[in-house]
Parts: structure tokens; sequence; C-alpha cells
């Protein structure tokens, strides 16, 4: 059987393409595509620990089979990204509560677009790019994202944040392409009757999209560039080993 392999940021680097067609036997699962890369690209073999693997856009484990046709993806660890959206957002690229752009962000409009007379508070993150990074001076960032599934994930931490905390609506907003110093990369809107719902809501949205939607950025210096390294994924997402912990991620 005939599958699709993705590979993303530094992997898609160490794999010298950004994606690849794979040939299978009949009931082979996850872990056999990654006994194929590990062989194929030995340098692959150390990284991992800290990978997540997905299968059609939702996370999987390695024990998981495929099916011809399947589209598998390599996920290194990510970095870090409304009803309507921000009106450039054409409507593949929206989700009731998420939207993915590639220009800049409005936060005002958005914070307008999201408030009502019920509400009492309403908190607003917003990730800047700034002008350092590993001790060095930053010329820009660039961002890229498994677009697909990272859609989907953002909109499913939404309806989370909906259902666990006490706020009236939520927007979330992450952006790809290049970025240049003091432009907005991330942007969270959320109303609520009161202020504790809404902070508390605001700061999980954005530490889990940091650890878990498939997102990535690379930094660019005056000697160089280099993906950042991304927070380790949580022990519920499945890595090559079944779990990924701080320890193992680390090494």
């Amino acid at each position: 059987m005939q599958i699709r392999v993705l590979f993303f940021g530094m992997l898609r680097d160490l794999a010298g393409r950004p994606s690849d067609s794979l040939s299978l036997p009949e009931n082979a699962t996850l872990g056999d595509v990654l006994d194929h890369y590990e062989k194929a690209i030995p340098r692959l073999k150390e990284f991992m620990p800290s990978v997540a693997l997905s299968v059609n856009q939702q996370y999987a484990a390695p024990d998981m089979k495929l099916r011809p046709g399947d589209e598998v993806a390599l996920l290194p660890p990510v970095s870090g990204g409304s009803g309507g959206g921000p009106p450039d957002v054409a409507e593949s690229e929206r989700s009731r509560h998420a939207a993915i752009v590639n220009g800049t962000i409005d936060t005002a409009a958005l914070v307008k677009g999201i408030r009502h007379p019920e509400d009492g508070a309403i908190a607003v993150f917003e990730g800047i790019v700034r002008n350092h990074s590993r001790g060095r001076h930053t010329l820009y960032l660039d961002y890229e994202a498994y677009e697909g599934m990272a859609l989907k994930q953002m909109e499913e931490l939404t309806v989370r944040a909906l259902a666990e905390f006490r706020i009236r609506d939520v927007a979330l907003v992450h952006r790809l392409g290049r970025l240049e110093i003091g432009e907005t990369s991330v942007l969270i809107v959320v109303a609520s009757a009161h202020r504790a719902a809404a902070f508390d809501a605001c700061r999980w949205l954005i530490d889990t999209l940091k650890r878990t939607v498939p997102i990535w950025k690379k930094e660019y210096f005056d000697d160089g560039a280099v993906w950042a390294d991304g927070e380790p994924f949580p022990d519920e997402i499945p890595g090559r080993e079944g779990t990924h912990s701080s320890e193992r991620a680390s090494k």
C-alpha cells in the first residue's frame, strides 16, 4: 500500500524534503514508518524521543495500523498559535472560534467584534515578535504549520475552554509566514462576566497551544537561522516509545 509522509520544522531539514511517498506491506503500522526513516535518515533517531506522530491529522501511537492513502506526519516539538474571524480570513482557513492567517492580525477589530454588553471582562493576550533570542539579535521570524491539523487543534482548545471555564466567548488567531519585530504572531481574546475566568482561560489557552498545536517557528539572526526549541509534548500525546516525558524530551 502507498501512504504519504509529511516532515515539518527541523525534521524537514533532516529529510531534505517536506513530504515523501512510501510503499508499505499490508497491515503495516505507524511504527514501521518510523523504522524505515530511522534507517534511511540515521540522524532522525536522536530526535525520536521528542517527536509526536499523527495519522490523517490526528495524534496517533506507533502501534496504529495504517491504510492505503493515509497521511502520516512526523512532528517535532511545537513552538509558541471567532465566530467570523478576521475579515481577510478565507472560509477554508476559519473555524467557529479559531483562525490561521497569513496577514496582519487586527487586534482592535477582533476585540470590538467579540465585546458584548453582558461582559464584565475582556482578556487579551498577544504574542509579539521580540528583537532578541538565545542572546542574539533577532532579525525576523518565520512560522509554519501543519495547517489543517493546527486549525482543528486550535478549535478544539477553544471548545474546551468554553466548557471548562466560566467564559462567554473566545477567539484564537495564529499568523504564519514571515513576521517582523513587534508584529503579533498569536492573539487570544476571552470574554466573560468576571475577570478571573477570563484570565484563567487566556493563560490555559496559550500554554496549551504552545505545547500541542503543530506550529513551528524559525528564528533568523545576523549569522544564520535556527528552528526554535519546542516545548515537550504532554504525556497524553503518544510518541516513539508511547509517551513524552519532560525528562526524555530534554535529552
